[in-house]
């Protein structure tokens, strides 16, 4: 400010100066905004071109856009900051009771917003892990469901009846994603004792094999579903574990076409359930 009450001298030495210093400041500080506009959005998506692959086009540039934004917004919030606190000195300003005040706020923000900070750091290393997407099924926070939505501050999750949780991401410390890539048939067959398990076994991967062929089904089924083992032999029969390899999200639809089958099939050989 005393620059700017100065005679026309020291306004013509401020001008040749500090003021070329203060323009210089402030060109490089644009120059590194348009760069980040330029170069953030780009080098994000290379960093999760292997994560997202498969995900539909507009999951994943919502996905991209939210990831480049925060990147893009936190480094700009750094250069304003940089470039103001070196600016200011040059104008005549001392800026030690400003860093004062501003230190002194910043810690009242940091215990107040302890949560929310803690929401968006989660949030971020959810969208940059590729843990979830809209559509999967998954469980957490205790709360299974399908994804209807994942921001920076929550997830939101509709389960079975109907019901919309929305969780704050930082409550998220285990997630499980029941059709990230694909999902899985496992199903358990109880048979009565006293059969020929060689011919159950095989007329179930029989029947696992012709579901894998049919047109209807086929595109759904990556791995016939097939017996895995004898799993247990309990008082009630003979335990078989069958599993086999889904398109994500179809598991159940496969699951309940396979019972159906396998109940046919069981009649037509005379296998008894137990």
């Amino acid at each position: 400010m005393l620059y700017l009450l100065a005679s026309g001298g020291d306004v013509a030495d401020f001008l040749l100066t500090d003021g070329i210093r203060i323009v210089v400041i402030i060109a490089v500080a644009l120059a590194a905004d348009l760069l980040l506009h330029r170069l953030v959005p780009p080098a994000v998506r290379l960093a999760m071109e292997a994560r997202i692959r498969g995900r539909p086009s507009d999951e994943t540039a919502k996905r991209l856009h939210t990831l480049a934004g925060v990147f893009t917004g936190s480094a700009r919030a750094v250069i304003a900051i940089v470039a103001l606190f070196t600016i200011l000195p040059l104008a005549g300003i001392n800026i030690a009771p400003l860093l004062a005040s501003v230190g002194i706020v910043g810690l009242a923000i940091g215990f107040g917003a302890q949560g929310l900070v803690k929401d968006v750091v989660r949030g971020i290393y959810i969208l940059i892990d590729n843990q979830f997407a809209t559509g999967d099924i998954v469980k957490v926070a205790g709360i299974s469901g399908q994804v209807q939505e994942v921001g920076l501050r929550r997830t939101v999750l509709r389960d079975l009846d109907g019901v919309v949780h929305y969780i704050p991401n930082g409550e998220i410390t285990v997630a499980s994603n029941y059709t990230q890539e694909y999902s899985r048939v496992n199903m358990d067959v109880t048979v009565a004792y006293q059969q020929d398990i060689d011919k159950i076994i095989e007329v179930i991967n029989r029947v696992g094999q012709e579901m894998a062929a049919d047109p209807q089904w086929s595109p759904m089924v990556l791995t016939p579903p097939a017996v895995l083992r004898v799993d247990n032999l309990s008082s009630a029969g003979v335990e078989l574990k069958i599993v086999g390899d889904t398109q994500a999200t179809k598991q159940w639809d496969v699951e309940g076409e396979l019972r159906k089958r396998l109940m046919r099939a069981f009649e037509r050989e005379g296998v008894k359930l137990a």
